[in-house]
């Protein structure tokens, strides 16, 4: 029996016919979708505004405390773990029971970062992130698959970032898990061609939530600073994490991911990628017209 769900108040009636005379999905039911990550940030803006938009959204959170909160403004809510399978098959059974077995989109979204060097960072930390950030997904996408098979149809939508094409120093956990998110979704959108089935792509560069605050926290708690040989470029780490950097200048709000995940779902001829923010348009530019060597010292000269 699960214990981990949230439920809204009862619907206006009224209030869900003006959103549906808004939505451009013309169904007399709305569209069903799973976005993870809803706690804050993106995950957070995109629950409420496509609920505006006439989805019938259910917003995961890891902590059940998320969870109630969300379903006080008036979200369906169903708590998800990454790293707990049981969690996972949990919140997908219980998410097609509510929709009669069908859901017509899923958004992995939640994710961490935790910064540090190659030999600083540990590997059972490096594990959890994986867990986390690209194992969970998998698990969770290849439980929803067949409910998508069955109707013929479905979008599925991963959030992955410029550092998922660009790595920088002391984001290999982190650049690690979204590089393995972009291999896996190219491979995954070719196996599901002709089923009905759509994958993109999201690949924001910096974007305004508690992450950067998140991530300093986990470095200042595991990274032994004092003694590493990176101690003097830790320095400038920190200032990133801390957003006074220069690229800060670069940073947009959540709601910058809202139009390229609304095409993504809606569109009949969706993106295979969707870059969002000035920095990844750069970083793909840069990447595709320099050689190694050069892109390198750009890279370098970033952080």
């Amino acid at each position: 029996m699960l214990d981990t769900i949230g439920r809204p108040p009862a619907r206006d009636p009224s209030a869900m016919d003006a959103a549906l005379a808004k939505s451009p999905l013309g169904a007399a039911e709305p569209r069903t979708i799973l976005i993870t990550g809803c706690s804050s940030g993106i995950g957070y803006h995109c629950a409420h505004e496509l609920q505006k938009r006439g989805w019938r959204v259910f917003a995961a959170c890891r902590q059940q405390v998320d969870c109630d909160r969300l379903a006080r403004e008036g979200l369906e809510t169903v708590r998800l773990d990454y790293t707990d399978e049981d969690s996972i098959a949990a919140a997908v059974d219980y998410v097609l029971a509510e929709t009669g077995g069908r859901l017509d989109a899923l958004f992995n979204n939640g994710a961490y970062a935790h910064p540090g060097a190659v030999e600083d960072l540990s590997t059972k930390h490096l594990r959890t992130l994986l867990e986390t950030n690209f194992i969970g997904w998998y698990d969770l996408t290849r439980r929803i698959l067949p409910a998508m098979r069955r109707q013929g149809s479905g979008r599925i939508v991963n959030c992955s970032s410029v550092l998922g094409f660009v790595a920088v120093r002391f984001t290999s956990a982190y650049s690690a898990s979204k590089f393995a998110v972009e291999g896996w979704s190219d491979a995954l959108r070719l196996e599901l061609r002709g089923t009905g089935i759509r994958v993109s792509l999201l690949q924001p560069g910096p974007i305004r939530s508690r992450m950067l605050e998140n991530a300093r926290m986990r470095f200042m708690d595991t990274i032994d600073v004092r003694n590493s040989p990176f101690r003097t470029d830790y320095g400038r780490e920190l200032s990133r994490l801390s957003g006074s950097s220069k690229r800060s200048a670069f940073k947009l709000g959540p709601e910058a991911m809202l139009a390229p995940l609304i095409h993504a779902l809606e569109s009949p001829a969706p993106r295979a990628r969707y870059r969002v923010t000035i920095p990844t348009l750069i970083g793909a530019w840069l990447k595709r017209i320099l050689p190694t060597p050069m892109m390198d010292r750009v890279l370098l000269r970033q952080r």
